[in-house]
């Protein structure tokens, strides 16, 4: 298959063709039955004989050519109708019925705070010039209209909000919020991405529009992408600021899968600039070696690093309710436990042992009401555990109480 992408450069154009090219290679091996041959990228700055060949040899196209911040209104209607009458006149010139897939947008609705809109005037010309070449040729036709977009890779400060407002809190940069209250639908790139893909093996997902919003319809008109979230633009930049206090705090806010905080968050990172992309960790140090808090949650506990020097011991210690995971990853150590108080008989429990190493990672339960140590065996080398507590540590309430196993 031969796969033409016009505007190839810009935001959505550099995630698909990055998206196909995987496919291409292999290295994506999630859509086994697809098989891409050449991957045509096409974009302003392409030389427009080009053009031509590809529709000739095109298997399916993805037109996300548009104009978004003309310097005059009138371009609007030139990128946006004028291209795509271009582009469907050179695939009729090589009588090239494949399909063709035209993105669009929610402002063609002309609805609402969209009514007027020239751009949205321009992107609902280029609507109807593609379902009138649809019913002409008999070539499937798939129009979306997108609601705002993010994800990496967009541009900041030009059409997208989400975009500044990642690109300006992680540089350090003022942002304007005029309204917190305002409510935008946001669409992901990822899913919008994983949608084309669907498209392109045919299994596009139809609808038609109350409004400005899509309704899931199997014959419907539209195409669009089903999964998109909603959020206030004070809920968007309060996430922010929370992902921008994580290297000072450690606390990595609730991110669930599939979650808007989850994606905003992959979108975030990848505004930061290289000064922040490494942070320190505040290291305790003592003559035993040192633990270092390595991140916490606001629900599944924390990690923290331990190293033990040569021939020390560490812990000694057990919890009332708190539980951890010790996985020793590098030198050779002993981990101990005993049940705290005696047994039936007045006597202290027995003491259980679990010799470890780096070069066979295993991970030991601390179980609570058992006091417990580490031990570095070695003579020479550190011993180096990976901590796991189901709860971060709490100064004013540690539940952390000394006895030697």
């Amino acid at each position: 298959m031969n796969i033409l992408v016009t505007g190839a450069a810009g935001f959505v154009g550099k995630n698909l063709v990055a998206a196909l090219k995987n496919l291409k290679a292999g290295t994506d091996r999630t859509r086994p039955e697809l098989t891409i041959r050449e991957i045509y990228e096409y974009d302003v700055d392409t030389d427009p004989a080009l053009l031509d060949g590809y529709c000739a040899g095109a298997d399916f196209v993805f037109n996300l050519a548009g104009v978004n911040r003309p310097k005059d209104n009138s371009e609007f209607m030139a990128g946006n109708f004028g291209f795509a009458d271009t582009l469907l006149g050179l695939l009729r010139k090589h009588g090239n019925t494949c399909p063709v897939m035209l993105a669009s947008s929610i402002q063609a609705t002309l609805l609402g705070r969209y009514a007027g809109s020239d751009y949205g005037r321009s992107k609902l010309a280029g609507e109807e010039l593609f379902f009138q070449y649809g019913q002409e040729t008999g070539a499937r036709v798939l129009v979306y209209r997108f609601p705002n977009l993010f994800g990496k890779w967009c541009r900041p400060n030009y059409n997208s909000a989400v975009a500044t407002f990642c690109n300006n809190i992680a540089n350090d940069l003022p942002i304007q919020v005029n309204d917190p209250a305002v409510e935008l639908e946001l669409l992901y790139i990822d899913d919008l991405v994983a949608e084309l893909l669907d498209g392109l093996e045919g299994r596009e997902h139809h609808c038609i529009f109350s409004g400005t919003e899509a309704i899931a319809q199997a014959d419907g008109r539209f195409c669009y992408v089903p999964v998109t979230h909603k959020a206030s633009l004070g809920e968007i930049v309060e996430l922010l600021e929370n992902f921008k206090k994580q290297p000072e705090t450690l606390v990595m806010p609730k991110i669930p899968e599939g979650s808007f905080a989850k994606k905003l968050y992959s979108t975030y990172l990848s505004y930061l600039p290289e000064r922040k992309v490494r942070f320190a960790l505040k290291m305790n140090c003592d003559d035993r070696g040192s633990f270092t808090e390595l991140l916490k949650t606001a629900d599944c506990g924390q990690v923290s690093v331990n190293i033990s020097k040569p021939g020390i011991t560490k812990g000694q210690h057990w919890h009332h309710s708190k539980w951890e995971f010790f996985m020793v990853v590098a030198g050779h150590g002993l981990i101990q436990e005993r049940k705290v108080g005696l047994d039936e008989n007045g006597n202290p429990y027995p003491v259980m042992n679990f010799e470890v190493s780096g070069d066979k990672i295993e991970a030991v339960h601390m179980l609570p009401g058992y006091t417990h140590n580490i031990i570095n065996l070695s003579e020479t080398e550190n011993l180096v555990t990976v901590m796991w507590a189901n709860e971060a540590f709490d100064p004013g309430h540690p539940d952390t109480f000394f006895e030697p196993v």
